[in-house]
């Protein structure tokens, strides 16, 4: 059984997950659920790891996994959620996964069409999706690591602070967060080692914007 604040805490991260492919921080956490203090979260965090609905990876920022969501039953004390201890099994879809996208030096995707990567099908919404394969670790602030696969969503328009497959001169592929400034264009890493690389506008094509994330361990 969950209280009311274990189960808000899950489903908080387990949207998270889907929304961005990484879990939440603290700060997130602790903002999403009105507490003063991280030590609150922690609580809550090792309470769901006890009862089995979610695993902490050690040793990596940011890294939670949610192993189930509990089911809501009827006529329940209203400080508990009743968990099922049955994960029901989720539709997955395949999307093109293209090749390697340096995270810290610009290189050229390679669009191999013949591999594909599955993914659960909540984690997409309209749209056209494919994959790449993350190498390097200039975005590595930004929950995203080198060998994580991206999930981007295909489109040739983004919002200034959306993370963006931008491709440079037609030659050039990189992942950065994408920030307007006049007729220039900011490519910003996530990684105080590596610098903002600033282009004229016309010489960047937005090739789509990050809409999640895989990782394997």
């Amino acid at each position: 059984m969950l209280t009311r604040k274990q189960h808000k805490l899950l489903l908080f991260i387990d949207s998270h997950l889907k929304q961005t492919g990484f879990s939440p921080s603290f700060d997130e956490m602790r903002e999403a659920m009105g507490l003063r203090s991280k030590s609150g979260i922690h609580r809550l965090i090792s309470g769901l790891e006890e009862r089995g609905f979610l695993r902490r990876h050690h040793h990596r920022a940011r890294a939670l996994e949610v192993i189930q969501l509990p089911e809501m039953e009827e006529e329940l004390p209203t400080n508990v959620i009743r968990g099922s201890f049955t994960r029901q099994k989720q539709e997955s879809v395949k999307i093109p996964l293209y090749g390697r996208i340096a995270a810290g030096l610009p290189i050229e995707a390679m669009a191999d069409t013949s591999n594909a990567l599955t993914v659960p099908a909540d984690m997409l919404g309209s749209g056209d999706y494919y994959a790449l394969e993350v190498a390097g670790d200039s975005m590595i602030e930004a929950g995203i690591l080198d060998g994580d696969q991206v999930i981007i969503k295909k489109s040739d328009q983004a919002d200034n602070g959306q993370i963006v497959v931008a491709l440079i001169d037609e030659q050039e592929v990189t992942l950065k967060r994408l920030r307007r400034k006049g007729n220039m264009i900011a490519l910003e890493p996530a990684n105080a080692r590596y610098e903002t690389r600033i282009v004229p506008a016309e010489r960047l094509r937005i090739q789509g914007h990050l809409a999640g994330l895989i990782r394997h361990y």
